[in-house]
């Protein structure tokens, strides 16, 4: 009896012991910080992918398709769009309305530069969303939208945006800050150029 009651104790121990050690849950994630974390991931890729390509690439596209935009253009799209969008969350002036960039911007330099001053405004936008304004109504264009939804809107966008400029970079030999990020972060490192990280070797 005295042994049965010696190994019960012994199991209670271990098993506080064991509770005691376990980390603590993570805080809940709320949408505003959903919103802005993947919109903190998505500037450091673009911002990365916008850099990592040659300037003598950036008039480059990967198709024969007269509507497919070439390199720097996806840019300097992505800076329109970022213009009208955090601008109208902000409550100010469009800073580029009336002008478009894909036909104005055609070097590097201005391309990388209208893409830094988007962010910086949207940088505004995104750190003004809290649990409370998540569905404060926000005029874009005619019409109204919440607050949260704009901002993941954008997130959307430059997602689709960032797969597509994907594509262009291993056209030119050239892996994906996304891809060398996540390596870094697993302790993989990552190469500039070449296969990204878990990548099937050449002819698989």
């Amino acid at each position: 009896m005295v042994r049965i009651a010696c190994i019960g104790a012994a199991i209670v121990l271990t098993a506080s012991a064991v509770s005691a050690q376990a980390p603590p849950a993570p805080p809940p994630t709320t949408i505003p910080m959903a919103v802005q974390r993947a919109y903190a991931t998505l500037k450091t890729n673009l911002t990365q992918a916008a850099e990592k390509m040659p300037e003598a690439d950036y008039g480059f596209k990967p198709s024969s398709m007269p509507e497919m935009r070439v390199y720097g253009a996806l840019f300097a799209h992505i800076a329109q769009s970022q213009f009208g969008t955090c601008a109208a969350v902000n409550g100010v002036p469009n800073p580029v309305v009336g002008r478009q960039l894909e036909v104005e911007l055609t070097t590097k330099a201005a391309i990388v530069s209208a893409l830094a001053e988007s962010f910086a405004l949207c940088d505004t936008a995104y750190a003004s969303l809290t649990d409370a304004n998540v569905s404060e109504l926000v005029t874009q264009g005619r019409g109204q939208i919440a607050r949260a939804a704009i901002l993941a809107n954008n997130n959307s966008h430059d997602n689709e945006m960032a797969g597509t400029a994907y594509v262009y970079l291993r056209a030119k030999g050239l892996v994906p800050p996304s891809t060398e990020n996540a390596a870094a972060a697993r302790g993989g490192g990552g190469g500039g150029r070449g296969r990204g990280a878990g990548a099937p070797p050449p002819g698989r």
